[in-house]
């Protein structure tokens, strides 16, 4: 049996990409270039592992146009959890082997009219079991001398999904919008803030996560069984971000901060603090020291098995419920990622860059098996040539 590869926290490659191209970046002089990054992603325990290779390619278009085309192709196998309980209560969870490679890039275009800056993007994504092509269009308008910058977004993806037991492809839909808002305080400081929502319909479940319940086979004869998720077809999101930037020129630093709330209709709750601090070194060498810390409530339908209910599995999916899951990224859980990033200008056309990180994610519910939680070191590595 094969597991779908997405039991790693970075996200699919497709929503990297479309983030990367909704959300307003870190202000640059735009230029042209290429760059490239590999990653390396390892979880502890023989678990997932995921090598990526990135690119990029930007080229200016005169004085307001910018074309800029990113790809990524990553490896990935390891031992993941199938769902199923450990065979006494906190021991380890059953795992399989899984393995895939995917490919994925993305592409945007900029224009840069009188107040308005405009940016159309596209985006594909594809394993052996997942096609995801995804679309994005977002403007950035300034007012008051150019110190506020409002943001409006809209992004969307259209995904083909193989399960085992269909023949044809199953289909999900997204819609993704967000709207908000930059504003300079000072020369050294500015605040974000950002609202989102979003909405998707279609196949929503993993078709290789089981679940587990003890079924009567024969009279007097109790044996477990496993049957496939059921997740609801539809699901709402919304979000809330805020951050703030603040320069100190006599520590020859920067701080960044940011907040995130979401919700959704399955019931998540989830926060998100990031901390992040800029330290320059001379004249080419900055540190990034950082830490993330992440939690979430469990979905309304996440259990870690079947037992005691009157649920009876059906062998596929059913939109109408009852909604039962045991995959352990719907269950209360926390994480936090640290690490430290450096950034060298080696000359005025060369920068590379170098960033190790720790993740850790551990469960809240007391239910869950703690093994079924991963922690992982990740690095990346990049260089960066303009012209």
């Amino acid at each position: 049996m094969r597991l779908r590869p997405s039991s790693f926290p970075p996200l699919r490659a497709v929503w990297l990409l479309l983030l990367w191209l909704v959300v307003p970046q870190r202000s640059a002089k735009a230029e042209t270039g290429v760059s490239y990054k590999f990653a390396d992603y390892r979880e502890s325990g023989d678990r997932i592992a995921v090598r990526s290779h990135y690119g990029l390619v930007e080229q200016t278009i005169g004085t307001d146009m910018r074309l800029r085309v990113n790809g990524v192709i990553d490896a990935i196998a390891g031992a993941t959890p199938t769902g199923q309980p450990p065979e006494t209560p906190g021991g380890p969870v059953p795992l399989t082997t899984i393995h895939d490679r995917r490919k994925a890039w993305g592409a945007e275009f900029f224009r840069q009219f009188p107040r308005i800056g405009v940016t159309l993007g596209a985006a594909n994504s594809r394993e052996s079991d997942y096609v995801s092509t995804g679309w994005s269009l977002n403007t950035l308008t300034d007012f008051n001398q150019k110190n506020t910058t409002l943001l409006l977004g809209v992004a969307g993806t259209d995904d083909d999904i193989k399960v085992f037991y269909q023949t044809e492809r199953a289909k999900k839909r997204t819609t993704d919008l967000i709207a908000g808002v930059t504003q300079l305080l000072d020369a050294r400081t500015s605040v974000v803030f950002n609202l989102g929502y979003g909405h998707s319909e279609g196949f929503h479940a993993d078709p290789y996560r089981l679940i587990q319940k003890r079924v009567e086979i024969f009279p007097g004869v109790v044996l477990p069984r496993t049957f496939g998720e059921n997740r609801p077809d539809e699901r709402d999101k919304w979000t809330a971000y805020a951050a703030v930037n603040r320069a100190y020129p006599a520590l020859h630093g920067a701080v960044e901060a940011n907040y995130r709330w979401f919700h959704d209709s399955f019931g998540t709750n989830a926060h998100t603090v990031e901390l992040a601090w800029f330290q320059q070194l001379g004249a080419r060498l900055t540190l990034r020291p950082g830490i993330r810390y992440y939690q979430q409530s469990a979905a309304d339908f996440y259990r870690i098995d079947l037992e005691g209910t009157n649920i009876l599995p059906g062998e596929r999916p059913n939109p109408a419920g009852p909604f039962f899951s045991a995959d352990y990224r719907l269950s209360a859980l926390r994480s936090t990622t640290y690490g430290l990033k450096a950034i060298a200008t080696l000359t005025e056309h060369w920068q590379l860059d170098a960033s190790i990180e720790r993740y850790e994610m551990r469960g809240r519910d007391g239910l869950t098996s703690p093994s079924a939680y991963p922690r992982a070191v990740l690095v990346n590595v990049g260089v960066r040539l303009t012209w």
